[in-house]
């Protein structure tokens, strides 16, 4: 018996909740995987699960030798990745479970990664409400939201936000809001994402607070929001990831800066830590890298934005004390 190949499969029967699910990851058949754990009760001597049509449930004997075997399994990764077993080059396809609009903020640069690595290939799974990654076949997923399944790994990225954002015909036009109550005078274009999605959140001196907006054009779909912004037609609220870019370039410039939206963690989730293959660990890396910049920039604008807002204040204390009349003694 492959004693280290059936611990492997015991953690992730525990990690999945599934025969079935483990023998769909790793090419086999439900009865294959039920043997190997089989083999292991034999070769111990206890019994490891309590079997029901419904539910599988560890024994003390079961939850005792998955404590054991957690760490001789990392210890053999961690020996195989010394000895360079795990250099090979990326080859192969990865699938990735990201957002709508993560997809299109990662469509614009994974082609570099690919033409780095010809023998790679990258299937973005899109949608905003992601299933089971051993159902969906995920090497890993983005998530956003904290992640309570004991079964994910995670890997924290960090933390997705909402920014406003209007295009510069449209502040030529219809001026600056200064403040989130002011937007009840201008047009706002609503991406409808269910209930209250015409009020936008802030956060602000007294904390968290809605402000209810309107304009002439909704839509279910971030990207058909982000397009009329363009136009010029409207304020839009929308993910940082899907404007990123064009506040880079300037087609979009940020509104309300000083009042940013609550923020939701960010994170990359896979199933197993063991076995993770070196294509998938690449993917995951630059993935996570994209991420890394684009806050380490939002972070250096707010930075310069409250430099820019003090130099402003004490520009306003030193004119104020400039013009106060003097007093003189009568």
């Amino acid at each position: 018996m492959d004693i280290l190949g059936a611990l492997g499969i015991l953690v992730r029967v525990v990690e999945t909740g599934s025969f079935s699910a483990v023998a769909r990851e790793r090419g086999l058949s439900q009865a294959a995987v039920a043997r190997q754990v089989s083999q292991l009760e034999d070769h111990f001597g206890v019994r490891l699960f309590h079997r029901t049509t419904r539910k599988l449930n560890l024994t003390d004997d079961g939850q005792m030798l998955l404590g054991l075997a957690r760490p001789v399994l990392d210890g053999v990764e961690g020996i195989e990745a010394a000895l360079g077993q795990q250099s090979a080059l990326p080859v192969g396809l990865v699938r990735v479970g990201v957002t709508v609009a993560a997809s299109r903020f990662l469509s614009l640069r994974l082609p570099s990664l690919l033409i780095d690595h010809p023998r790679l290939k990258v299937e973005l799974v899109v949608g905003d409400r992601l299933n089971d990654l051993i159902d969906d076949r995920l090497d890993f997923a983005m998530r956003a939201g904290e992640i309570t399944d004991a079964s994910l790994v995670v890997r924290r990225s960090g933390t997705a936000t909402r920014v406003v954002v209007a295009a510069p015909t449209y502040i030529k036009l219809h001026g600056e809001p200064s403040g989130p109550a002011e937007l009840a005078n201008h047009i706002c274009i609503v991406h409808d994402t269910g209930p209250d999605s015409d009020v936008w959140t802030f956060v602000t001196r007294e904390g968290p607070e809605g402000f209810r907006v309107s304009g002439g054009f909704l839509a279910n779909d971030g990207r058909a929001a982000h397009l009329v912004a363009r136009t010029g037609y409207g304020i839009a609220h929308l993910s940082l990831l899907e404007v990123f870019d064009d506040l880079r370039s300037g087609a979009l410039v940020r509104v309300l800066s000083d009042f940013p939206a609550p923020g939701v963690p960010v994170n990359l989730v896979y199933p197993s830590r063991r076995h993770l293959a070196p294509r998938t660990r690449l993917v995951m890396d630059f993935i996570w890298e994209q991420f890394r910049q684009i806050l380490a920039e939002l972070q250096t604008a707010s930075d310069e934005g409250a430099l820019r807002q003090h130099r402003a204040e004490v520009r306003s204390r030193d004119f104020d004390l400039e013009i106060k009349p003097a007093v003189t003694d009568s």
